[in-house]
C-alpha cells in the first residue's frame, strides 16, 4: 500500500480524536505527552467506548467488577488515563461528528452544528453489529448483542426476562455470562458455527491461553446454570404478536424447534463504522476477513490522506486490547510526521505486540465463521431495510434481470441504504444478497459510498453556511 510518510507542516490548528473509547483514549494520553492538546470527540456522554461504556452520572453504583467481569481492571485503566489527561484536552461529549471534508469536520452538539478544522485526525470510530435478517427479527424485543450489552452496563437493564441469545463470534457467549450473571434468564445460546469447527480451532486460540481460558469458562458457567448451548443452529423465525414470543430455530441435522424467551438478542460479529475515513478520502481495499471494505493503513495507523490516521476496530475488527495498542501507535506516526523524535522501541514494541493479536484474530476467525449460507435462506418477503421497507426479493429482481450489478446501483434503484441507517444496519445484507444473486463475492459489488450526514440530524439544525476557509457562522435549516 502507497501511504503519505512525508512531513506534515504545522497549521496552528489542534489534532483532533474522533472517539473516546481504548484507542481515542490512548492516541489522546501519547499526544498530552509530548505537549499537545488534542480534541477529543466522542458520541457518548462519558469517555469509554461501548466495549467499556460508563454507566450515567446520577446514582449508578454497580461496580466495575459487576460491569465488566474479567475486563475490570482494563476498563478501570482506561477510565483513569482519560480522566488523568482530562485538563489537557479539549473534550467535547455528546458531539457528533457527521460529516468530515477539507481539512474539517462538521459536528452536532446540543441541536447546533458547527464546523472543526484540524491539522491531524485521528479516527477511532470503533465497530458495531454485523447482522443479517430473518422472519420476525422486525418484532419488537429482537436486539443486537451490542446493544444488549449497552442496555445491561449503560441502562442498568435487561432486554427481557428470559433471553435467547443467537449468532457467532466470542461476543455471543460474553453477552449470554454478563445476562447470566446479572440474574437474568438465559433461553439458550444458539451458535451458527458447527461444533465441530470450533474444536479445530482449538490449537491455534492457544496463542492467547487467557483468552481461550475466559471463553472456555463463559460456556462451562452457561451450561453450569442449566443453559443450552446448540451449535450449527440457523433461524427459522422469531414468533410474536406483539412483541416476541418464541425463538424457532433448526439444529445442524434440519429438525426444528421451538424456545419460548421475551426477547432475542443477535449478531454475527462486528462490522467497521468507516463513514468518516470516506468522507475524509481515504482509499478502500477488500478485507476477506472482515468481509468488508476497509480504509487502507498501514502497520503505523496512517492512511493514505496525509495527517489522516486510523486506529482501532474502525478500520479492521481486533478488539480492545488491540485498539489501546493502535491508538498509541497512531499517535507516535502523528508525532513523527510532524518531526518529533519519537521512541523507536516503543514503536517496535507496539508493532510486535500488534502483530501477535492479529495472527490470533485469524484463529478467532476460523473458530467462528461468518455463515455465508444464511443470505441464500433470506426469504424473498423478508424485510431487510427497515428505515426504506425493502424485502429481499426486491434487491434480488434488480440482480437478476440485470439493472444492477453494483450496489450503489441497486441502492439507487431500491432505496436500499438511504434510510436513516444510512446502511449502516442493511449495507452488510445488502451486499451478501446482492453478490449470491450475482453469483459473486461481496467484494464483487463494490460498496456503499458513505454520504454526509453519517446519522441522522434534527430538521432544525444550525449548519455552517459559508465554504471551507470563509469562518464559522451558520444558519438555521428548516
Amino acid at each position: 500500500m502507497d501511504v503519505v510518510t512525508a512531513r506534515l507542516p504545522s497549521t496552528g490548528l489542534a489534532p483532533v480524536i474522533v472517539g473516546a473509547g481504548p484507542a481515542g483514549i490512548r492516541a489522546a494520553e501519547r499526544l498530552v505527552a509530548a505537549g499537545l492538546r488534542p480534541v477529543v470527540i466522542d458520541e457518548a456522554a462519558r469517555w469509554g467506548g461501548q466495549i467499556y461504556r460508563q454507566p450515567p452520572d446520577g446514582g449508578f453504583t454497580r461496580p466495575k467488577k459487576a460491569l465488566y467481569g474479567f475486563e475490570a481492571g482494563k476498563a478501570d485503566a482506561v477510565h483513569r488515563a482519560m480522566a488523568a489527561i482530562r485538563d489537557r484536552v479539549d473534550y467535547r461529549p455528546r458531539t457528533l461528528a457527521w460529516n468530515c471534508e477539507a481539512g474539517a469536520l462538521d459536528l452536532l452538539c446540543e441541536g447546533v452544528s458547527a464546523t472543526l478544522p484540524f491539522s491531524h485526525l485521528i479516527l477511532a470510530t470503533g465497530a458495531t453489529d454485523r447482522v443479517l435478517p430473518f422472519p420476525g427479527w422486525t418484532l419488537p424485543g429482537v436486539y443486537t448483542l451490542g446493544g444488549s450489552q449497552v442496555a445491561l452496563k449503560f441502562q442498568g437493564c435487561a432486554i427481557g426476562r428470559r433471553v435467547a441469545f443467537l449468532g457467532t463470534g466470542p461476543l455471543l457467549y460474553l453477552v449470554a455470562y454478563q445476562y447470566m450473571k446479572a440474574g437474568v434468564e438465559v433461553a439458550g445460546v444458539f451458535d451458527t458455527t458447527p461444533f465441530g469447527v470450533q474444536s479445530r480451532a482449538t490449537i491455534g486460540m492457544l496463542r492467547d491461553p487467557a483468552t481461550l481460558a475466559k471463553g472456555l469458562l463463559f460456556v462451562a458457567k452457561l451450561r453450569a446454570h442449566g443453559v443450552p448451548v446448540r451449535n450449527g443452529v440457523r433461524p427459522v423465525r422469531a414468533e410474536g404478536a406483539e412483541r416476541v414470543e418464541a425463538l424457532v430455530w433448526r439444529d445442524g441435522k434440519g429438525r426444528e424447534h421451538c424456545t419460548s424467551c421475551d426477547a432475542v438478542a443477535f449478531g454475527l460479529g462486528l462490522r467497521s463504522e468507516t463513514q468518516l475515513a470516506d468522507l475524509a478520502g481515504c482509499r478502500f481495499r477488500f478485507d476477506a476477513a472482515d468481509r468488508a471494505w476497509l480504509p487502507e493503513r498501514d502497520a503505523a495507523g496512517r492512511s493514505s490522506v496525509a495527517g489522516v490516521y486510523l486506529a482501532g476496530d474502525g478500520s479492521g475488527i481486533a478488539g480492545a486490547d488491540a485498539a489501546e495498542l493502535a491508538g498509541e501507535r497512531a499517535a507516535l506516526s502523528l508525532l513523527e510526521d510532524l518531526g518529533q523524535t519519537v521512541d523507536a522501541a516503543r514503536m517496535r514494541e507496539l508493532d510486535r505486540r500488534l502483530a501477535g493479536i492479529a495472527a490470533f484474530r485469524r484463529t478467532l476467525d476460523a473458530a467462528f465463521p461468518f455463515p455465508d449460507d444464511w443470505a441464500d435462506s433470506i426469504a424473498d418477503d423478508t424485510m431487510i431495510c427497515r428505515c426504506e421497507g425493502v424485502t429481499a426479493g426486491v434487491l434480488r429482481d434488480v440482480a437478476r434481470n440485470g439493472q444492477a450489478r453494483e450496489l450503489n446501483r441497486a441502492k439507487a434503484l431500491t432505496r436500499t441504504g438511504m434510510g436513516r441507517c444510512q446502511g449502516r444496519m442493511c449495507g452488510a445484507t445488502a451486499a451478501e444478497l446482492l453478490s449470491r444473486a450475482l453469483g459473486t463475492g461481496p467484494d464483487g459489488v463494490g460498496r456503499l459510498r458513505a454520504q454526509p450526514p453519517i446519522k441522522p440530524l434534527p430538521i432544525a439544525t444550525v449548519v455552517p453556511s459559508p465554504p471551507r476557509g470563509e469562518g464559522s457562522s451558520g444558519r438555521e435549516v428548516a
